[in-house]
């Protein structure tokens, strides 16, 4: 049964969501309440990307939360991982081609799984964060964010061009 504290709904394996169209959901409460074109959005897309899952209605405003995926039915899972995965579509670097700076900015050329991608980097101090288990974020220029897994993972070559800006 899903719990209020408050005006927040927290959800369980007795709500079922089903999947609206695009990144959207909706959602049946086990009490009957019936709310749709939900936003689920990741609370700590980082840290924490499988708990802390608020579902937003059109205006933006809070309607559930989900405190861990594990906490839902696996069909209510699966259709809010469809749903995240595809607002969060982040690219995986797996490669880095090249990497020049010149007045100041990185330009980087890496491949991802989603192909080649060139990008700019204006402050690798404040765009390029490396976390303790080896995955490295990046911010570009235009506030695009890219992923590698673990740095320490990658070839040779791309170990050599990255480790100047870390």
């Amino acid at each position: 049964m899903s719990t209020k504290e408050g005006q927040r709904i927290y959800l369980d394996s007795s709500d079922t969501i089903t999947l609206y169209e695009n990144n959207l959901v909706n959602l049946k409460t086990s009490d009957g309440q019936f709310f749709e074109k939900l936003e689920p959005r990741r609370l700590f897309p980082v840290s924490k990307a499988s708990e802390y899952i608020t579902l937003l209605d059109t205006e933006g405003k809070e309607i559930a939360i989900i405190r861990n995926l594990k906490d839902i039915s696996k069909d209510s899972c699966d259709v809010i991982a469809y749903s995240l995965n595809d607002y969060y579509l982040v690219p995986h670097i797996t490669r880095i081609i090249s990497t020049t700076e010149k007045y100041g900015t990185l330009h980087w050329c890496v491949d991802t799984d989603r192909g080649i991608k060139y990008f700019d980097i204006r402050n690798r101090n404040h765009d390029i964060k490396v976390y303790s288990d080896g995955r490295v974020r990046i911010r570009d220029s235009d506030d695009n964010r890219y992923v590698i897994t673990d740095y320490r993972k990658l070839d040779g070559h791309s170990k050599k061009q990255l480790m100047p800006d870390l």
